[in-house]
């Protein structure tokens, strides 16, 4: 099977990718303060070297005060983090690549003595309070509205910066998701309820966020059906309902969709073997992202954050270029493998598989 489709050029308006290799975002807490530094700058720049035709960043937090759920993750927020996200794009596009941001909010993942201010508690959609002490603030119109503002400055700051898009992240049971999840979304106002309104939030923000940089910027939603919280969680049951979820997504401003699943050859409905980036493009044409254990056997991302001797090893990719080849999907991120070797892609093109490295929970301790 040739790779020729993995690295042929991609084009959507202004947004010109010299391949289809898509890095995924991957937190990395490597940013004390919050800042990008070198080691950030050099780690995206070896991808974008390699042949990442596009990097989206690690999770980057917004500028509301409960965004924030872990030590050390980069905020896009403030002169001294966007001139570091400045470094970063400078050094992409000096390889050729492409970069966005990946705008973050955890909501109520957040726990109270997360910096950088630890007396703020999570803040989501339903509030929490345990033993007399809130551990979630729900979300009031004035929070819900100062959290729609702090996403639309992001994206209008990366435009100001030169990035080339912006990716917002509605997926894996952060605050965006936990709108959409009527396990986490206990509302009885016009953000609860029916899914149609558990999306109001989301199809508010992109609003926001496509008001603030124009027309002709890209704007990238990432979304899932599977939560941290929940594998087994799905925000729809049928390609209908998946098609009703997206429409106004699409109204609202979204120009890709970053398909998030866990296994990207799993057919997402009974019936087809379209994952959820296939049925995403057939029902919006819309181009869409695939991604999911690309290039690596064994277990997902989220394992090796506990302790584990496992160890991934490199896989073929002849049946995700078969899809890629079909047109089910446009993109491929790539996590993991990309992670441990940042030259993945260019070893991929040059057939040189026997030198792709394994990932074991070793790679996260460093930035390569």
């Amino acid at each position: 099977m040739t790779v020729q489709a993995l690295f042929e050029p991609f084009r959507l308006g202004d947004l010109e990718l010299p391949t289809r290799v898509v890095m995924a975002p991957m937190t990395r807490s490597f940013s004390p303060g919050g800042v990008p530094n070198a080691k950030v700058v050099e780690y995206y720049r070896r991808r974008a070297a390699a042949g990442v035709g596009l990097i989206v960043t690690e999770g980057t937090t917004v500028g509301h005060k409960a965004s924030n759920g872990y030590p050390h993750v980069p905020r896009f927020y403030g002169d001294d983090a966007l001139a570091g996200w400045k470094q970063v794009v400078d050094a992409v596009h000096a390889e050729g690549g492409k970069i966005v941001p990946q705008l973050w909010h955890v909501g109520a993942v957040r726990r109270l003595g997360v910096e950088p201010d630890a007396s703020v508690p999570g803040y989501g959609p339903t509030g929490k309070v345990k033993d007399g002490v809130e551990l979630v603030h729900e979300m009031t119109q004035q929070d819900i509205d100062e959290t729609i503002a702090a996403f639309a400055q992001a994206a209008r700051d990366a435009k100001a910066i030169g990035m080339d898009g912006v990716e917002i992240h509605g997926a894996h049971g952060y605050l965006i998701d936990q709108f959409f999840w009527e396990g986490s979304n206990k509302r009885t106002d016009g953000y609860g309820g029916s899914l149609a309104n558990r999306s109001r939030f989301a199809i508010e923000l992109i609003r926001a966020v496509r008001a603030a940089v124009g027309p002709d910027y890209p704007i990238i939603f990432r979304f899932s059906q599977w939560k941290q919280q929940d594998y087994t969680a799905r925000l729809v049951q049928t390609p209908e309902e998946l098609g009703e979820f997206l429409a106004p997504l699409v109204e609202a401003g979204v120009d890709i969709f970053h398909c998030s699943t866990r296994r990207f050859w799993e057919p997402e409905f009974e019936g087809s073997d379209l994952n959820l980036a296939g049925w995403t493009r057939k029902l919006t044409g819309k181009p869409t992202i695939t991604v999911g254990s690309v290039g690596l056997s064994g277990s997902e991302f989220m394992q090796f954050f506990t302790n584990t001797e496992e160890v991934a090893q490199p896989a073929g990719i002849d049946g995700l270029l078969e899809r890629l080849n079909r047109q089910e999907f446009d993109l491929v991120a790539v996590g993991r493998a990309l992670l441990v070797d940042p030259d993945w892609a260019q070893k991929v093109r040059e057939g040189r598989q026997g030198d792709i490295l394994p990932f074991s929970r070793e790679a996260l301790t460093s930035l390569v």
